[in-house]
C-alpha cells in the first residue's frame, strides 16, 4: 500500500479490526525484482501487557547498502522515537528510498496472541513469532522480490532458527544472530518499520469496550510503566476482564485477574471415553427449525474467537 505520511498510516491502521492481525506493505521497487536482494527481520513489543505485536521485513538490493547508510539505519534501540519516526517517513515518501527499498509489517494483536497461547493447540509466543515471520519471508518473494540473503534478528539461541528457516528457504543465504539490528543495516531497518507500526497503532487504537482514553493515558504497555500498572489495576470488569488492548495470557493481567475478576470453573470433559453410536444427533439441532434464518453472531464472540465448537468440544 502507497503512503506518503503518518495521516495515510494511521487511517490504514484504523480501517482494520484491532482483535486480530494484518498486514500492511509498500510496492516492491523495479530493482529488487531484477537484482539480488537482502532482507532483514526484527520485531517490536514483545513484551509489553498492552497492545500489539508488530513484525517487520524490510529488503533492498545487496548493490543499495548504501541507501540504507543515508537513511540513518542503525541499532534502532539507539534511535529516539523521533528519529525512528524521521527515518520511516523518508522511506514512506523519498524519492531513493521508494526506489530502494521495500518493506512489509504484520501487526498481530494482543488478542490473537493470547487465544494462540490459550487455545488447546497451544501456541507459544515464539511459534506465533517464528509463523510471523516465516510469513512475511515468503510473502515479499510472491510479491516478486529477488531475495538471496536473510538476516534476522533473534532473542533465543539462533542456531536452532537458523536451520529451521534454511529447511523452509534452501536457495537462501540465512543468518540469524542476537542484536542483529546492531550489526546490519537491513535489520535495523526492518526494526524501524516494527516499531514505528507498532508505536503508531497504540496512538489510534480504539477501544471497542467504549473506553475513552487517549494513548498517553496508559503508557507504553510494558509492566514496569507506572501508567500501564495504573491501567491494568483499574480497567478490569469482574465479569469480562479485560479491554483488547490487554494481552490477558501475560501474567501481570492474570494475577490481576485472579484477585478482581469473578472465579470461573470450566468442566473438563473427557471425549476419549464417550464414543456416541453411529447416526446419533447433536443436541443443538433438536432447538434449531429447518428453515430458521441464520443469525450473524455477536461481535463479542467474533472478536474472542468463540463459537459453539469451542464451548463444547
Amino acid at each position: 500500500m502507497t503512503m506518503a505520511s503518518f495521516e495515510a498510516l494511521h487511517d490504514y491502521i484504523k480501517s482494520k479490526n484491532n482483535y486480530t492481525k494484518f498486514v500492511n506493505s509498500s510496492e516492491v521497487p523495479q530493482v529488487c525484482k531484477s537484482e539480488p536482494c537482502m532482507l532483514g527481520v526484527d520485531e517490536a513489543g514483545r513484551g509489553p501487557v498492552l497492545g500489539p505485536m508488530v513484525y517487520g521485513i524490510a529488503y533492498c538490493p545487496i548493490s543499495q547498502k548504501e541507501v540504507l547508510r543515508t537513511l540513518g539505519c542503525a541499532d534502532s534501540k539507539a534511535l529516539t522515537e523521533e528519529k525512528r519516526d524521521e527515518i520511516l517517513l523518508k522511506m514512506l515518501s523519498e524519492e531513493e528510498a521508494l526506489n530502494n527499498v521495500g518493506w512489509i509489517a504484520e501487526v498481530i494483536s494482543p488478542n490473537y496472541i493470547s487465544n494462540s497461547m490459550y487455545r488447546r493447540a497451544k501456541h507459544s509466543l515464539n511459534e506465533v513469532s517464528m509463523n510471523s515471520a516465516i510469513s512475511l519471508i515468503k510473502k515479499a518473494i510472491e510479491f516478486g522480490a529477488n531475495i538471496t540473503e536473510v538476516y534476522v534478528d533473534t532473542v533465543g539461541p539462533p542456531e536452532k532458527y537458523q536451520a529451521k528457516l534454511s529447511e523452509i528457504f534452501p536457495d537462501i543465504k540465512i543468518t540469524v544472530a542476537k542484536k542483529a539490528d546492531s550489526i546490519y543495516p537491513i535489520v535495523s531497518a526492518a526494526s524501524i518499520v516494527a516499531k514505528v507500526t507498532r508505536d503508531h497503532a497504540l496512538k489510534v487504537w480504539e477501544f471497542h469496550e467504549g473506553l475513552e482514553m487517549n494513548h498517553k493515558e496508559f503508557g507504553s504497555g510494558y509492566p514496569g510503566d507506572p501508567l500501564t500498572k495504573k491501567f491494568i489495576r483499574d480497567q478490569i470488569d469482574r465479569v469480562f476482564g479485560y479491554p483488547l488492548l490487554v494481552r490477558f495470557s501475560w501474567s501481570t493481567a492474570e494475577l490481576m485477574l485472579q484477585e478482581k475478576a469473578a472465579k470461573c470453573t470450566f468442566e473438563e470433559i473427557d471425549d476419549s471415553t464417550t464414543k456416541k453410536p453411529a447416526g446419533t444427533k447433536s443436541i443443538s439441532t433438536f432447538f434449531s427449525p429447518k428453515n430458521e434464518k441464520k443469525r450473524k453472531r455477536h461481535k463479542f464472540f467474533e472478536e474472542r474467537y468463540l463459537t459453539i465448537n469451542n464451548v463444547f468440544e
